[in-house]
């Protein structure tokens, strides 16, 4: 879709809410470790969690330990790696693996051939591999061309594209599948899913939402399948403090419309 796309409304009714992490509620930065939650962000992502009785999730790139640590002291449902990890509302993990063979054998020769590129990283995630270039965008293609041969050559591996990085994932593990299955589950299940995310990798997560008739929201420009656009990360914060004291209003009005009718059942 345009450019043109549209502010998404303030969200009132049975909502179940997901959240890309880096480029969505955090800033993205040279380097992964450099990213923090602030405080107040994360208050209110536990307030509107409370909210719609725990239906909000987290959904990254990142490992659900990366997650579990950002969002310290708050404990929410994970979806990590893409969705090769994954973390229901009961604590349950459920873990997509790759044959250890396999993950050695693509470390050494990752680590092997970045070693001819400087100022890119390999980022290990156990099932996955990240190569970044954030540090040297003129190997946007070579580290491309490296992805595409180690995929080509392995069939139970895909290729992700992102922002100044390329992962190498199992086949068929995405942001979008992720989502499904925590609609499957409650306290998601038969609400309308929210889902805001700034990258490729978030598509398919759009994609999804989208066939639920739910509310898609790409952040910052670019091309999109999502129906709704933030302009950065603080318009996504101030977006959910919105849709987190209206709902935090209706809460109280509803509440105080039921003792009043209970005061008067009494007075009669």
């Amino acid at each position: 879709m345009a450019d043109t796309l549209t502010i998404p409304p303030v969200l009132t009714g049975e909502y179940a809410f997901f959240f890309d992490l880096d480029g969505t509620l955090a800033e993205i930065k040279p380097h992964p470790d450099e990213v923090v939650l602030p405080a107040d962000i994360l208050r209110m992502l536990n307030q509107l969690s409370e909210l719609n009785q725990g239906a909000l999730a987290l959904i990254s790139g990142r490992s659900m330990a990366e997650l579990d640590e950002l969002a310290r002291p708050y404990h929410f449902p994970l979806a990590g790696v893409h969705g090769a990890e994954r973390r229901d509302i009961h604590d349950q993990s459920h873990i997509v693996s790759l044959p250890e063979p396999l993950v050695k054998s693509l470390h050494a020769k990752l680590t092997s051939a970045l070693s001819h590129f400087p100022g890119t990283e390999l980022e290990a995630k156990g099932m996955a591999f990240a190569l970044h270039y954030r540090g040297a965008p003129e190997h946007e293609q070579a580290i491309t061309q490296l992805a595409a041969s180690v995929v080509e050559a392995n069939a139970q591996l895909a290729i992700q594209p992102g922002k100044c990085v390329v992962e190498i994932k199992p086949r068929g593990i995405n942001k979008g599948e992720a989502l499904k299955a925590f609609m499957a589950e409650m306290p998601f299940k038969g609400r309308t899913p929210v889902f805001v995310g700034d990258d490729l990798t978030d598509e398919s997560g759009f994609s999804v939402v989208n066939q639920e008739n739910g509310i898609s929201v790409k952040v910052g420009q670019g091309e999109t399948c999502a129906k709704w656009r933030l302009a950065n990360v603080a318009s996504v914060w101030q977006w959910i403090a919105e849709i987190a004291n209206q709902q935090q209003e209706e809460k109280i009005a509803h509440h105080n419309r039921r003792k009043h009718y209970g005061s008067l059942s009494r007075s009669l």
